[in-house]
């Protein structure tokens, strides 16, 4: 079984990095991953999407995007709706950064509003970093990716510069959805 994800929002929000961040992470606790990338060619405002297929065991795999993904994660509006259709109705988690979307584009069955960039700005100091803080609320409610793994990979994959905010940010995602949110099971 494979477990799609999208992860979608504007140029600028960090989606490819969190793409990428999030399948290293995942590579590293011993699932196979397919990532693509798709985005305009606007540096910042245009759309931006990081499609991740999990799999559990080395498999033969004949797609490399996303058809119907068991979770999504929203970071602006206006891609939620774009790719709305390419989520199952019944998909196990979508995630909306609710300081840009209101209500989720669909009924789906389990939805997380949470308003990462601002919380990001708050917490942080930065929106810079909202990404980053999804990425801490991801992996405590899903359980894919333990917080020593991410932090891991943030060291190794972010610009030296960028280092201490990103785990920062991871840290007060992570801590806010120990918090406030309950953990979902992810089926792969």
């Amino acid at each position: 079984m494979t477990l799609e994800i999208i992860i979608a929002g504007r140029g600028g929000q960090g989606i490819l990095l969190t793409g990428y961040l999030l399948g290293k992470a995942l590579v590293k606790k011993g699932y196979y991953v397919v990532n693509s990338e798709m985005y305009s060619a606007e540096t910042r405002g245009g759309f931006s999407r990081s499609d991740l297929i999990v799999f559990p065991s080395e498999a033969e795999i004949d797609i490399i995007k996303v058809r119907k993904a068991d979770i999504a994660i929203f970071m602006y509006k206006d891609q939620m709706h774009s790719y709305a259709e390419y989520v199952k109705p019944d998909a196990q988690l979508i995630i909306l950064d609710g300081t840009f979307i209101e209500e989720p584009a669909k009924p789906w069955p389990r939805v997380l509003k949470v308003p990462f960039t601002r919380l990001a700005e708050e917490k942080v100091g930065t929106y810079r970093v909202a990404n980053v803080f999804m990425l801490g609320v991801f992996s405590y409610v899903t359980g894919l990716v333990d917080p020593e793994t991410m932090e891991e990979i943030i060291k190794t994959s972010v610009r030296p510069k960028w280092i201490e905010i990103n785990l920062k940010a991871f840290d007060a995602g992570y801590n806010y959805a120990k918090e406030n949110l309950e953990k979902v099971e992810i089926k792969l």
